[in-house]
């Protein structure tokens, strides 16, 4: 299907829908005060929607 009728490209001979599907990463955050590994899309974390967990230092 061509690419202005939602497919791939020209030369695509089926018909499947795509599924356009969140870019998760696993990423050290900030919730409520505690820090906690959580599944994150890159958008949000670009967008500072998730606060990252700063780095700790070794004294």
């Amino acid at each position: 299907m061509a690419k202005k009728q939602g497919g791939v490209g020209r030369r695509t001979t089926r018909k499947n829908k795509r599924r356009f599907l969140p870019n998760l990463q696993s990423v050290k955050a900030l919730l409520n005060g505690t820090v906690a590994r959580v599944r994150v899309c890159t958008s949000c974390i670009r967008n500072d929607r998730v606060r990252k967990a700063p780095v700790r230092t070794t004294a």
